[in-house]
């Protein structure tokens, strides 16, 4: 039973991804509906086979707060795709803040950035324009769809019309 089951709300909003044995027990409680199940793979017990489920729905809506994604160095990686963010590259990657904090920067989505270890040293305590230094692409605050189309690395195809893709 490996695999990742989108979760959708009642009005086809994406709510998150779970196992395959979170979704069968939702199904099994009556909680959701199936809306795409594989062709390929089954569930099977002793003497019944089951669907084995790729997209769900609730069937009440579940009321969430505004998701935010936490700041943490593991989703501004994430969110930069591992690279660093002045020259490109994969390797011994650090967090970057873009305004030093000696000068009032502070620790948010729009500040930090992923860099390499050589780029970081070498833009030091200075803002990347002092250091001649560009930013292959400006720091944002990241969405929650954003997180759940990148969770697993690969997306199923049929998730991509309810994660807007």
């Amino acid at each position: 039973m490996n695999g990742n089951v989108l979760i959708l709300n009642q009005d086809y909003q994406p709510l998150n991804i779970v196992n395959v044995r979170k979704s069968i027990m939702l199904l099994f409680l009556d909680k959701a509906e199936l809306l795409h199940e594989s062709e390929k793979r089954k569930i099977r017990t002793i003497n019944t086979e089951y669907s084995f489920p790729l997209v769900i729905r609730l069937k009440r809506y579940a009321r969430v707060p505004y998701q935010y994604i936490v700041l943490s160095r593991r989703n501004i990686l994430r969110r930069d795709s591992n690279k660093c963010q002045y020259c490109g590259s994969t390797s011994d990657l650090t967090i970057d803040h873009i305004i030093p904090k000696s000068r009032g920067g502070g620790d948010t989505w729009e500040n930090l950035t992923t860099a390499c270890n050589k780029c970081n040293n070498r833009k030091g305590n200075r803002t990347p324009k002092e250091a001649n230094m560009v930013l292959k692409r400006k720091p944002y605050r990241p969405s929650h769809i954003l997180f759940l189309r990148e969770y697993n690395g690969t997306v199923h195809d049929t998730w991509k019309p309810y994660l807007y893709m």
